[in-house]
Protein backbone atom coordinates (compact mmCIF):
# COMPACT_ATOMS: atom_id res chain seq x y z
CA UNK A 1 0.00 0.00 0.00
CA UNK A 2 1.30 3.43 -0.81
CA UNK A 3 1.05 6.88 0.86
CA UNK A 4 -1.30 8.04 -1.38
CA UNK A 5 -4.28 5.17 0.35
CA UNK A 6 -6.76 7.19 2.10
CA UNK A 7 -9.47 6.13 4.10
CA UNK A 8 -12.47 8.93 4.39
CA UNK A 9 -15.71 9.45 5.67
CA UNK A 10 -18.65 11.80 5.21
CA UNK A 11 -18.27 14.93 7.97
CA UNK A 12 -21.33 15.13 10.23
CA UNK A 13 -22.80 18.02 12.07
CA UNK A 14 -20.92 18.95 15.45
CA UNK A 15 -22.00 21.63 18.10
CA UNK A 16 -20.58 24.99 17.98
CA UNK A 17 -16.98 25.59 18.32
CA UNK A 18 -15.19 27.40 21.33
CA UNK A 19 -11.43 27.23 21.83
CA UNK A 20 -9.17 25.43 24.19
CA UNK A 21 -7.40 26.60 27.12
CA UNK A 22 -3.84 27.02 27.62
CA UNK A 23 -1.35 27.33 30.06
CA UNK A 24 2.27 27.29 30.17
CA UNK A 25 4.59 25.78 32.40
CA UNK A 26 8.47 26.73 32.54
CA UNK A 27 9.61 23.49 34.47
CA UNK A 28 8.31 20.49 34.43
CA UNK A 29 6.36 19.68 37.82
CA UNK A 30 6.90 15.61 38.69
CA UNK A 31 2.94 14.61 40.24
CA UNK A 32 0.00 15.79 40.06
CA UNK A 33 -2.47 17.97 41.76
CA UNK A 34 -5.08 15.34 43.24
CA UNK A 35 -9.22 16.31 41.74
CA UNK A 36 -11.01 18.93 43.86
CA UNK A 37 -13.67 16.18 46.11
CA UNK A 38 -16.10 19.33 46.73
CA UNK A 39 -16.62 19.60 42.92
CA UNK A 40 -19.68 16.88 42.48
CA UNK A 41 -21.83 16.23 39.16
CA UNK A 42 -21.88 18.63 36.22
CA UNK A 43 -19.68 21.07 38.17
CA UNK A 44 -16.83 18.90 37.48
CA UNK A 45 -14.29 20.69 35.53
CA UNK A 46 -11.37 19.37 33.14
CA UNK A 47 -8.31 20.50 33.77
CA UNK A 48 -6.01 21.60 31.16
CA UNK A 49 -3.35 18.38 31.11
CA UNK A 50 -1.75 15.63 33.63
CA UNK A 51 1.74 16.56 34.38
CA UNK A 52 2.92 13.67 32.58
CA UNK A 53 2.40 15.48 29.49
CA UNK A 54 4.00 18.54 30.80
CA UNK A 55 7.17 16.29 31.41
CA UNK A 56 6.84 14.51 28.26
CA UNK A 57 6.79 17.66 26.27
CA UNK A 58 10.44 18.61 28.36
CA UNK A 59 9.12 20.73 30.64
CA UNK A 60 6.08 22.82 28.49
CA UNK A 61 2.80 21.87 29.50
CA UNK A 62 1.49 20.59 26.22
CA UNK A 63 -1.71 22.71 27.10
CA UNK A 64 0.10 25.95 25.42
CA UNK A 65 -0.84 24.66 22.11
CA UNK A 66 0.21 24.31 18.87
CA UNK A 67 2.20 27.21 17.15
CA UNK A 68 2.84 26.48 13.66
CA UNK A 69 0.57 27.68 10.28
CA UNK A 70 2.78 25.90 8.04
CA UNK A 71 2.96 21.76 8.19
CA UNK A 72 5.27 20.03 6.34
CA UNK A 73 2.90 17.69 5.15
CA UNK A 74 -0.90 18.96 3.85
CA UNK A 75 -3.99 16.80 3.69
CA UNK A 76 -3.71 15.41 -0.15
CA UNK A 77 -6.24 16.84 -2.33
CA UNK A 78 -9.78 14.61 -2.61
CA UNK A 79 -9.67 12.53 -5.86
CA UNK A 80 -11.77 13.70 -8.58
CA UNK A 81 -15.11 12.18 -8.31
CA UNK A 82 -17.00 9.87 -11.19
CA UNK A 83 -18.89 12.09 -13.26
CA UNK A 84 -21.96 10.39 -12.46
CA UNK A 85 -21.05 11.01 -8.82
CA UNK A 86 -21.83 15.00 -7.39
CA UNK A 87 -18.99 16.30 -6.69
CA UNK A 88 -18.07 17.25 -2.73
CA UNK A 89 -20.07 19.98 -1.29
CA UNK A 90 -18.33 22.04 1.59
CA UNK A 91 -21.06 20.65 4.04
CA UNK A 92 -19.35 17.00 3.27
CA UNK A 93 -15.64 17.67 3.55
CA UNK A 94 -13.78 14.11 3.48
CA UNK A 95 -11.13 13.16 6.78
CA UNK A 96 -9.58 10.42 7.30
CA UNK A 97 -5.85 8.83 7.08
CA UNK A 98 -3.38 8.30 4.91
CA UNK A 99 -1.42 4.81 4.47
CA UNK A 100 1.56 6.63 6.04
CA UNK A 101 -0.61 7.70 9.10
CA UNK A 102 -0.77 11.24 8.18
CA UNK A 103 -4.31 12.39 8.52
CA UNK A 104 -6.42 14.88 6.96
CA UNK A 105 -9.77 17.00 7.34
CA UNK A 106 -10.73 19.31 9.97
CA UNK A 107 -9.97 18.00 13.59
CA UNK A 108 -13.36 18.54 14.83
CA UNK A 109 -14.56 15.68 12.42
CA UNK A 110 -11.20 13.44 13.55
CA UNK A 111 -12.96 13.91 16.85
CA UNK A 112 -15.72 11.03 17.89
CA UNK A 113 -19.08 12.72 17.42
CA UNK A 114 -20.91 12.33 21.06
CA UNK A 115 -22.28 8.99 21.03
CA UNK A 116 -25.44 7.44 22.77
CA UNK A 117 -25.56 8.13 26.43
CA UNK A 118 -23.53 11.12 26.69
CA UNK A 119 -24.38 14.71 25.82
CA UNK A 120 -21.91 17.70 25.17
CA UNK A 121 -20.03 18.01 27.52
CA UNK A 122 -18.84 21.75 29.58
CA UNK A 123 -16.75 23.97 28.74
CA UNK A 124 -12.80 23.21 28.61
CA UNK A 125 -11.69 26.11 30.52
CA UNK A 126 -12.82 29.34 29.61
CA UNK A 127 -13.42 28.63 25.58
CA UNK A 128 -15.85 26.10 24.93
CA UNK A 129 -16.54 22.62 24.86
CA UNK A 130 -16.16 21.97 20.96
CA UNK A 131 -14.01 23.53 18.88
CA UNK A 132 -10.57 23.49 16.70
CA UNK A 133 -7.63 25.72 16.74
CA UNK A 134 -6.10 27.09 13.92
CA UNK A 135 -1.62 27.41 13.73
CA UNK A 136 -2.57 31.15 13.52
CA UNK A 137 -4.71 31.51 17.10
CA UNK A 138 -2.32 28.96 18.72
CA UNK A 139 0.75 31.52 17.33
CA UNK A 140 -0.14 34.26 19.22
CA UNK A 141 -1.09 32.65 22.59
CA UNK A 142 1.76 30.80 22.86
CA UNK A 143 3.56 34.53 21.80
CA UNK A 144 1.67 35.87 24.69
CA UNK A 145 2.20 32.79 27.05
CA UNK A 146 6.20 33.08 26.43
CA UNK A 147 6.08 37.34 27.47
CA UNK A 148 5.91 35.81 31.32
CA UNK A 149 9.50 34.16 30.90
CA UNK A 150 13.40 35.39 30.50
CA UNK A 151 14.12 35.65 27.10
CA UNK A 152 16.86 32.57 26.99
CA UNK A 153 14.61 30.38 28.41
CA UNK A 154 11.83 32.31 25.73
CA UNK A 155 13.75 31.64 22.46
CA UNK A 156 14.58 28.20 22.77
CA UNK A 157 10.85 27.08 24.00
CA UNK A 158 9.85 28.83 20.39
CA UNK A 159 12.45 27.13 18.92
CA UNK A 160 11.51 23.51 20.50
CA UNK A 161 7.87 24.47 19.46
CA UNK A 162 8.49 25.48 15.39
CA UNK A 163 10.50 22.05 15.49
CA UNK A 164 7.33 20.09 15.94
CA UNK A 165 6.12 21.67 12.62
CA UNK A 166 2.16 21.79 14.43
CA UNK A 167 -0.93 21.93 12.17
CA UNK A 168 -3.53 22.61 14.88
CA UNK A 169 -5.24 20.87 18.17
CA UNK A 170 -9.17 20.01 18.04
CA UNK A 171 -11.16 19.42 21.58
CA UNK A 172 -14.34 18.25 22.70
CA UNK A 173 -15.97 17.00 25.83
CA UNK A 174 -18.81 14.98 26.38
CA UNK A 175 -20.95 14.78 29.71
CA UNK A 176 -22.18 11.04 30.36
CA UNK A 177 -25.81 10.44 31.28
CA UNK A 178 -26.39 10.71 35.01
CA UNK A 179 -24.02 13.70 34.98
CA UNK A 180 -21.35 12.08 37.47
CA UNK A 181 -18.37 11.23 34.37
CA UNK A 182 -17.06 13.79 32.60
CA UNK A 183 -14.78 12.88 29.65
CA UNK A 184 -13.05 15.46 27.35
CA UNK A 185 -10.73 14.59 24.24
CA UNK A 186 -7.78 16.51 22.92
CA UNK A 187 -6.11 15.77 19.37
CA UNK A 188 -2.81 17.63 18.80
CA UNK A 189 -1.19 17.21 15.47
CA UNK A 190 2.64 17.31 14.78
CA UNK A 191 5.45 15.53 13.64
CA UNK A 192 4.83 11.72 13.51
CA UNK A 193 8.10 11.20 15.29
CA UNK A 194 7.77 13.75 17.65
CA UNK A 195 4.19 12.20 18.38
CA UNK A 196 5.55 8.43 18.59
CA UNK A 197 8.66 9.76 20.95
CA UNK A 198 6.12 11.73 23.36
CA UNK A 199 3.99 8.91 23.62
CA UNK A 200 6.78 6.34 24.67
CA UNK A 201 8.27 8.87 27.15
CA UNK A 202 4.89 9.48 28.58
CA UNK A 203 4.29 5.30 29.04
CA UNK A 204 7.33 5.13 30.67
CA UNK A 205 6.99 8.32 32.86
CA UNK A 206 3.80 7.47 34.05
CA UNK A 207 4.79 3.53 34.64
CA UNK A 208 8.34 4.06 36.56
CA UNK A 209 8.20 7.26 38.90
CA UNK A 210 5.65 6.05 41.04
CA UNK A 211 3.88 8.91 41.18
CA UNK A 212 0.83 7.30 39.35
CA UNK A 213 -1.63 4.76 39.81
CA UNK A 214 -1.90 2.47 36.46
CA UNK A 215 -5.17 2.39 34.33
CA UNK A 216 -6.90 0.13 31.75
CA UNK A 217 -5.94 -1.32 29.09
CA UNK A 218 -6.91 -0.61 25.35
CA UNK A 219 -8.01 -3.56 23.61
CA UNK A 220 -6.55 -3.47 20.05
CA UNK A 221 -4.68 -0.22 20.97
CA UNK A 222 -1.30 -1.89 22.42
CA UNK A 223 0.38 1.84 22.32
CA UNK A 224 -2.42 3.39 24.27
CA UNK A 225 -1.94 3.27 28.00
CA UNK A 226 -3.52 4.82 31.00
CA UNK A 227 -3.34 6.22 34.17
CA UNK A 228 -4.61 7.43 37.49
CA UNK A 229 -3.97 10.73 39.21
CA UNK A 230 -2.53 10.31 42.42
CA UNK A 231 -5.48 9.75 44.89
CA UNK A 232 -6.31 8.34 48.44
CA UNK A 233 -8.23 5.35 49.00
CA UNK A 234 -11.27 7.13 50.46
CA UNK A 235 -11.46 10.12 47.39
CA UNK A 236 -14.80 10.73 46.50
CA UNK A 237 -13.77 11.85 43.00
CA UNK A 238 -11.20 10.55 40.48
CA UNK A 239 -9.41 11.02 37.48
CA UNK A 240 -7.90 9.33 34.94
CA UNK A 241 -5.76 10.26 31.77
CA UNK A 242 -5.33 8.29 28.43
CA UNK A 243 -2.72 8.59 25.64
CA UNK A 244 -1.85 7.12 22.32
CA UNK A 245 -0.27 7.86 19.21
CA UNK A 246 -2.29 7.21 16.06
CA UNK A 247 0.01 8.77 13.28
CA UNK A 248 0.78 12.30 13.62
CA UNK A 249 -1.70 12.91 16.37
CA UNK A 250 -1.20 13.05 19.96
CA UNK A 251 -4.50 11.30 21.49
CA UNK A 252 -5.21 12.62 25.56
CA UNK A 253 -8.53 11.28 27.26
CA UNK A 254 -9.36 12.86 30.65
CA UNK A 255 -12.03 11.60 32.64
CA UNK A 256 -13.13 12.91 35.89
CA UNK A 257 -16.03 11.94 37.84
CA UNK A 258 -17.62 10.30 41.14
CA UNK A 259 -15.26 7.37 42.28
CA UNK A 260 -14.97 5.05 41.91
CA UNK A 261 -14.94 5.56 37.45
CA UNK A 262 -16.75 3.41 35.28
CA UNK A 263 -13.73 2.24 33.57
CA UNK A 264 -15.10 0.04 31.21
CA UNK A 265 -17.38 2.76 29.62
CA UNK A 266 -14.39 5.65 29.79
CA UNK A 267 -12.41 2.66 27.81
CA UNK A 268 -15.23 2.17 25.35
CA UNK A 269 -15.33 5.97 24.02
CA UNK A 270 -11.00 5.80 23.70
CA UNK A 271 -11.70 2.73 21.88
CA UNK A 272 -14.19 4.50 19.65
CA UNK A 273 -11.85 7.40 19.24
CA UNK A 274 -8.83 5.47 18.03
CA UNK A 275 -10.90 3.19 15.93
CA UNK A 276 -12.23 6.33 14.22
CA UNK A 277 -8.62 7.64 13.27
CA UNK A 278 -6.57 4.40 12.73
CA UNK A 279 -4.83 4.24 9.36
CA UNK A 280 -5.61 2.09 6.14
CA UNK A 281 -4.78 -1.83 6.75
CA UNK A 282 -4.64 -0.93 10.50
CA UNK A 283 -5.48 -3.61 12.75
CA UNK A 284 -7.07 -1.40 15.05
Amino acid sequence: MNDDTVTEHPAAPEPTPGAETTAAAPEPTPGAAVPNPAVPGSRLLLRAGAATVAAALVGVAIGIGIIKTQYDDPAPATAAAPSAVPAPTATATPYGAKSNGSHFGALRDLLVPVPAGYEPGPDDGVYGNDTELSGGQLAAELDAELQQIPKEKRDKLRSYWEGLHVKGTGVRTYLASGDDLVIGLKLRQFNQQEVQRINEYTAVFTGDTGLFRIGPTIPGHPEAHCYLMPAPPSAPIDYLECSAAEGDLLVVMNAEGVAPLPKDKIVALFTLQLDRLARPGATA
